[in-house]
């Protein structure tokens, strides 16, 4: 009797707010010009740290980590987005709709762990500044990226199993713009105190991320305290204001969404879902390149030519080399 209860769904409805499409039509527009600011952005940053040699250092590498990141989770759920809002119904597959809450629950989770593991970067250049080379070696630096996304990815796919596990009586209806997991729970026609075990324990794990980024900065501000002069003061912050600026953005829409006391209209919590899965994405590049001389002057070679030909001038001599070799 319980698996007949389990009706199977194939596609779920997305609800959005289609009960003011008009609204629905100004987010289309707002959203599409977010979503080109963000993959513009966050492919340049990308883009930058893989073509100039003087941002190949430890702090860019997580930088294009985290400009990857960031473009892979709004593409996991924009486009789909801003095709449902031109649409009467909304609706996703069901593999679709696993799928996109895998992904954006992952994706969030290792931007957490990532911005913990730049945190220390900028602990190490500043606090032990003739160790850094061999400290946050390459090798090291691919191990701690490499372990932020197997542990968000790990996670979600945690949260995932045990989601999808529930039976949801043929409830197909979602009250938001995405497969977002907590309105997917409200489906559920079973107790969800598992899930809610899981949600407190990750909670946990994302404020684990931000103590120690609290912990290295307050050991960077002691550092930069110490410097004697007023210049070598505001270079050794600005390395890391752009950093801490994201770090504020981030975390800050995360508290205010989920600290706030929930309204009464329910189309507030799911514009500050969109606002915290789209615009603090696409804040991250204008915030880098705002606040980052080396980033604005990767980004002016790159618009007059020069990383370019620079590149081919190298690819050039390597191949003649290479040549000269067989020869």
């Amino acid at each position: 009797m319980g698996q007949a209860n389990q009706t199977a769904v194939a596609e779920y409805v997305l609800l959005g707010l289609h009960e003011h499409h008009n609204l629905e039509l100004v987010l289309f527009v707002l959203c599409l010009g977010i979503y080109s600011i963000n993959v513009l952005g966050n492919t340049l940053l990308f883009g930058l740290n893989l073509l100039d040699p003087r941002l190949h250092s430890p702090m860019y590498f997580f930088l294009s980590n985290l400009s990857l990141m960031d473009l892979c989770g709004t593409s996991s759920f924009v486009p789909l987005m801003l095709v449902n809002f031109l649409k009467t119904q909304s609706t996703i597959s069901f593999p679709g709709c696993a799928l996109q809450m895998y992904l954006t629950l992952a994706l969030g989770s290792t931007e957490c762990l990532l911005l913990a593991v730049m945190a220390c970067d900028r602990y190490v250049a500043i606090c032990q500044p003739l160790r850094y080379s061999a400290l946050m070696s390459r090798q090291t630096c691919a191990w701690m990226a490499a372990l932020s996304w197997g542990t968000g990815f790990a996670n979600s796919l945690l949260h995932s199993i045990v989601t999808w596990s529930l039976p949801f009586c043929g409830h197909n209806v979602i009250n938001h713009f995405f497969c977002e997991i907590l309105a997917v729970l409200k489906l559920a026609c079973e107790d969800i105190s598992l899930n809610a075990l899981l949600t407190l324990t990750t909670t946990v794990l994302t404020l684990a991320p931000l103590l120690l980024i609290c912990l290295s900065y307050v050991f960077i501000l002691a550092a930069i305290l110490q410097v004697p002069s007023a210049a070598g003061r505001r270079k050794a912050f600005s390395t890391c204001s752009a950093h801490l600026t994201v770090v504020v953005v981030f975390y800050g829409t995360i508290c205010f969404m989920y600290f706030k006391s929930r309204s009464k209209d329910p189309t507030m919590d799911k514009i500050l879902a969109l606002f915290y899965g789209l615009v603090t994405p696409s804040l991250n590049p204008i915030i880098y390149s705002l606040r980052n001389a080396e980033v604005k002057a990767a980004t002016i070679a790159l618009l007059r030519g020069d990383l370019l030909s620079r590149k081919m001038s190298h690819f050039s001599c390597r191949s003649l080399t290479l040549l000269g070799r067989t020869g």
